[in-house]
């Protein structure tokens, strides 16, 4: 076979590969086809299972179905959770970086420094995480100047020592049960010694480092204080059934911090709704997957917030809710 015969054959094995190649659909960034329509691929890390945190992420992912952002569809998420272990949140967020996803959710104070550590050019989404600022993750609150932003979950803990005095007015002497390890629960360790001389109260901290400490930390507590106060603190929260049991046989009430606490017997709380936080955050998500920069998009608090009390918890303990929180409070029985 001459050398010309084959230079010929190649020559249309070439010409029809290209044109099969011609005929079919193009191909977009994210892998699907039709008009370079792309599926947007989210990484979702959350620092450990408990339910706020749950309904924060499900609001998100929520808002942005809403959206037209239907999972399998316009996007798709990769669910990680560390597990309340730092080194596992490191791994989950260098995961993400190799996977070039295009947007990170990240669920609590310690997910969002795992992530933030990791990358600077992934926009980062946060929800569920305290002050922002002071976890050396944005430059304010008005202005990230990072590539995070999203929602914190702040809220006054003056408004809660409040709800305390109200229901118990002879308290003195509060436990604060947290983990000095949570930049998050340090920071309202602080704003809580800031506040509890305004109301004569006496902060008695009750310090523990792993879900294994919650329980002897509660009796501990249980034995010093009037009432026992839980911040949105990750490894407490975690462990809040036992918190509001070892506390409720030394008859201590729990007041919340979060809807989620009290659902699961705390007392009472004024707090935010998680799902509607994870929400606003996913609102926050489509306007940067539609090309906003998250650097010149604010940090939002929570909308609104709601008495929330525990009806069961009252009556077991002995205490009468006055009738003025009770009339706009929500009941969970």
């Amino acid at each position: 076979m001459n050398k010309m015969r084959i230079f010929g054959m190649w020559t249309a094995v070439l010409m029809a590969v290209t044109a099969l190649a011609g005929c079919g659909a193009p191909t977009g960034p994210g892998g699907a086809a039709g008009g370079g329509t792309s599926v947007k691929k989210i990484g979702i890390i959350q620092i450990v299972d408990h339910p706020a945190l749950n309904e924060a992420r499900d609001g998100f992912i929520q808002a942005l179905a809403d959206a037209g952002y239907k999972e399998g569809e316009k996007v798709v998420f990769d669910r990680q959770n560390a597990q309340n272990d730092q080194t596992t949140a490191k791994t989950i967020a260098d995961k993400f970086v190799r996977d070039k996803v295009d947007l990170i959710l990240a669920v609590s104070t310690s997910a969002a420094q795992a992530v933030y550590n990791t990358t600077k050019s992934i926009p980062i989404v946060i929800t569920a995480v305290t002050n922002p600022v002071s976890a050396g993750l944005v430059q304010s609150m008005d202005k990230p100047g990072t590539n995070v932003t999203g929602t914190s979950d702040a809220m006054p803990i003056a408004e809660h020592f409040k709800l305390i005095q109200e229901v118990l007015p002879n308290a003195k002497r509060i436990g604060f049960l947290y983990n000095p390890g949570e930049t998050n629960s340090s920071e309202q360790f602080k704003e809580a010694q800031g506040a509890a001389p305004q109301f004569g109260f006496t902060l008695v901290p009750g310090a523990v480092s792993g879900v294994n400490e919650v329980k002897t930390a509660t009796a501990q507590l249980a034995d010093k204080v009037d009432a026992i106060y839980v911040p949105t603190d990750n490894t407490v929260v975690s462990a809040i059934a036992t918190v509001v049991q070892t506390a409720k046989e030394k008859k201590i009430p729990v007041f919340g911090s979060e809807e989620g606490q009290v659902k699961q017997g705390a007392l009472i709380t004024k707090g935010i709704d998680y799902h509607k936080l994870g929400y606003q955050a996913g609102q926050i998500a489509v306007r940067i997957l539609k090309g906003e920069d998250p650097k010149s998009i604010p940090i939002e608090t929570a909308r609104e917030m709601n008495v929330v009390v525990n009806l069961k918890t009252a009556q077991e303990l002995g205490i009468r809710i006055p009738d003025a929180l009770l009339q706009k409070a929500k009941k969970i029985e």
